[in-house]
């Protein structure tokens, strides 16, 4: 009963926090509006009611500031969830997108499609996300097809074989960035991590794979769960090991590709805020990975917001501050861990 309450009471905090710092990100910038007046302006959305507001405090609100908001917000959920399936699935702390190689996957994908079907459909879906869920796919099914070794997958091995995989991949990244002349500039900025000249396209067409990839994770909590205990344990209590480590796969590189495809690649997101919500929340799949959507979701909201006034007028990638804040933590965990990945 207390541990219902006290989750209750951190979920209340985390959601207070959610709103406070919503309300803060959409007031500072390089334009100040008052935080009065964002519920008005919000307001005049439904209603035909004339407040005390200036065009420019519309527009800079409803067309630049809140889809940017949406979207970080979501971005920060998707590579939270994307870490927390990845390192239940390979049970290590240190796997993320980034460091599995998944980003970079999905960025060879995204460059790819804007390099050479920028416009086109497939399937009926966007070619940049389509692609980069390809890269992504590809990619992580690489580094574990690399890292298994006599049936077992190692976790030193995952984070070497991630780390080469993702070093490769960026390396073809950069040469189609140096080779694409006249398109260098248009896909360098947002090769750096960046919500800048997004807006509510770019949120209509990231929430169907977001969604997609959400609720695809939610079937699979369970069974990650039960992995924990080992797969020769999990195999024993009925599940299907193959079957989940495959769901697992796609659904992670869904979310993955799905941030990566419109904001570039931000990195350690997928790595800080599960470590962080399982101290806070506990290892418990079901809750975590929950939590870790909202809580991914404010501190990439967060980080944007830093990113937009830390220099401005002018502003910075967000993949630049996430990239500050990560290294140090990822060298943190791989020291923590040493002793256990080496013995």
């Amino acid at each position: 009963m207390f541990r219902k309450i006290t989750k209750r009471y951190i979920y209340f905090l985390l959601i207070l926090l959610i709103f406070l710092g919503s309300v803060i990100s959409i007031s500072i910038g390089a334009f100040y509006i008052p935080a009065k007046k964002i519920p008005l302006i919000l307001l005049s959305l439904f209603t035909k009611r004339e407040y005390d507001l200036t065009f420019a405090e519309k527009v800079i609100i409803l067309n630049f500031r809140l889809p940017r908001i949406i979207l970080s917000f979501i971005v920060g959920a998707e590579l939270s969830c994307a870490g927390v399936i990845y390192q239940g699935m390979f049970r290590n702390p240190l796997t993320d997108p980034y460091v599995i190689g998944a980003s970079s996957g999905a960025s060879l994908g995204a460059s790819v499609a804007i390099l050479y079907f920028q416009g086109m459909n497939f399937i009926g879906m966007n070619a940049t996300p389509f692609f980069s869920f390809l890269g992504a796919l590809f990619a992580v099914f690489l580094v574990w097809s690399i890292a298994r070794i006599g049936g077992k997958t190692l976790s030193f091995s995952i984070l070497l074989s991630g780390i080469a995989v993702s070093s490769f991949l960026s390396a073809i990244v950069s040469f189609l960035m140096y080779a694409s002349g006249e398109k260098l500039k248009n896909i360098y900025f947002w090769h750096l991590g960046s919500f800048s000249y997004q807006g509510w396209k770019e949120v209509i067409i990231n929430l169907p794979y977001g969604i997609t990839g959400f609720l695809a994770g939610l079937f699979i909590l369970r069974g990650l769960n039960v992995l924990q205990l080992g797969e020769e344990t999990a195999f024993f209590t009925g599940v299907d090991v193959e079957l989940l480590k495959k769901l697992c796969l796609i659904s992670a590189s869904l979310l993955t590709a799905s941030a990566v495809a419109f904001c570039g690649i931000i990195g350690f997101v997928g790595l800080i805020i599960p470590h962080i919500s399982r101290l806070i929340i506990g290892p418990d799949h079901r809750n975590l990975y929950v939590f870790s959507a909202l809580f991914g979701g404010l501190y990439l909201m967060v980080m944007d917001t830093l990113a937009r006034v830390i220099i401005a007028p002018s502003e910075m990638p967000v993949g630049i501050i996430t990239a500050l804040v990560g290294g140090p933590f990822f060298l943190y965990l791989l020291i923590k861990n040493r002793k256990i990945d080496f013995s």
